[in-house]
């Protein structure tokens, strides 16, 4: 079996890029892009690169200037490229130890998460103040637009400021559907009929507790305010497991009905 060698696979540099700085013929690079491109990459006027606006279109450019804050990129070709899943998918993920989150967030990027919420609950051993709070969004946020430039995404998925569990079950409200995979729901059927609720276009979050998992009084908050416990299997999965988990059961459901 052989591989399609496309122009796009064969572009290694990828950026993305505002969509006000996209105009009928040019492409203009700023903030920090810029200085990796120029004296990381080391990318010389006339080589090129691949750029997307989050508008699912990439552009095969080429660089024609560099000033001291911007590149100016000259469009060869645009293609529809639209990489991203049919729903969009919001992960409220509680707070874990250590840098689990960081491998939650690149991992969740590469599956195709539209979203994700950091939520402090009950049993999280991680307290974040303010402080640290923003410093951790900040790392997170370069974390999700590495990945989404890995993965050829045609998005950098937000990485929300942390919540706390009330407040993200009320964001979760406006949603279209609400699932909590939880250890002690019962059989995998409730999950399957979730699956055969979800239609393209819709928005669905999913919530994954910590290492703790979920305070009993979370599980019941939840199914107070309409959302389902859903099971993931026999076995008990790790926090950072479980997200990922159903970032590939939703991904794989998603687009075998495309």
């Amino acid at each position: 079996m052989g591989f399609n060698h496309s122009k796009e696979s064969e572009i290694v540099n990828r950026f993305f890029c505002k969509s006000e700085n996209i105009s009928e013929n040019s492409i203009i690079i700023d903030g920090q892009d810029v200085n990796h491109m120029k004296n990381v990459l080391r990318l010389k006027i006339g080589e090129q690169v691949m750029v997307n606006g989050g508008n699912n279109k990439d552009y095969l450019c080429e660089i024609s200037d560099y000033s001291e804050t911007s590149a100016i990129l000259k469009i060869i070709e645009n293609v529809e490229s639209d990489r991203e899943l049919s729903s969009r998918i919001y992960l409220f993920q509680g707070l874990p130890k250590g840098d689990k989150m960081e491998l939650i967030i690149q991992k969740c990027v590469e599956l195709g998460v539209h979203k994700i919420i950091p939520v402090s609950m009950k049993r999280c051993v991680v307290k974040l103040d303010d402080k640290k709070a923003e410093a951790k969004i900040k790392r997170y946020q370069a974390i999700s637009e590495s990945a989404a430039k890995q993965s050829n995404r045609n998005i950098i998925p937000e990485i929300t400021k942390v919540m706390s569990f009330k407040e993200a079950v009320a964001y979760a409200s406006k949603l279209d559907m609400a699932m909590v995979p939880y250890e002690l729901a019962e059989g995998m059927e409730s999950l399957r009929n979730k699956l055969c609720q979800i239609k393209p276009g819709m928005d669905i979050g999913i919530f994954i507790g910590p290492e703790g998992g979920f305070d009993i009084s979370e599980i019941e908050y939840a199914v107070d305010n309409g959302f389902e416990t859903v099971s993931l299997g026999r076995r008990i999965l790790r926090t950072e497991t479980a997200g990922m988990t159903m970032m590939s059961i939703l991904m794989y459901h998603l687009e075998v009905q495309e």
